[in-house]
């Protein structure tokens, strides 16, 4: 019961804030008119969300995250952990409302708040797949082509990602795929 509470207020804040961006701008809307339009105290914002950034770009995947590193098979090159990664994240985006909403993925497109903010989380989702690859493939996490390697293959999906529409479409993750495929196959032109 306490958990669906949970999940109501945050739903409750994002929707708020999604209005008032539609309306206001995000630039013109703060913290204290979120809360208002959302019906939570100001203390209850920053419960839920560290920043009116935190509101856009946080999302609810942890568990899902979790579920599917843990469901990845042993023995995997490479590549094809970053393939079978990509796939369950991918469907763990697409299939949740808010992260894969094109009104949220365009207003992280076009604010500049928000694309300097998600550079942010782009780096240190880096240093997260470092330390998954490096414990999945038992290689040193300081070892510098496992760092090159997982830079080169964040920063690709990265970029594609970013000029995504629409999540819920297979031929952006098709996109991506191809973009893994190339990579192993030294980048030919």
């Amino acid at each position: 019961m306490r958990e669906k509470h949970k999940i109501r207020t945050r739903n409750a804040i994002r929707d708020a804030a999604m209005r008032l961006f539609k309306t206001q701008g995000y630039a013109g809307t703060t913290v204290e008119q979120i809360a208002r339009e959302a019906e939570v105290s100001h203390t209850t914002f920053f419960r839920y969300f560290a920043s009116k950034e935190q509101v856009v770009l946080s999302d609810d995947l942890d568990d899902a995250r979790t579920a599917v590193v843990s469901s990845i098979p042993p023995g995997l090159n490479h590549f094809d952990f970053v393939r079978t990664l990509l796939r369950g994240l991918y469907r763990a985006a697409a299939d949740d409302p808010w992260t894969s909403s094109p009104e949220r993925l365009r207003l992280i497109q076009t604010e500049p708040a928000l694309r300097v903010a998600q550079q942010l989380e782009s780096d240190r989702a880096i240093y997260d797949t470092i330390d998954l690859m490096a414990d999945y493939l038992g290689v040193d996490p300081a070892n510098p082509r496992l760092r090159a390697f997982a830079a080169a293959i964040c920063g690709m999906m990265f970029h594609i990602a970013n000029e995504l529409d629409d999540v819920r479409d297979d031929a952006s993750l098709n996109a991506l795929l191809e973009a893994i495929d190339l990579l192993e196959q030294g980048l030919p032109l």
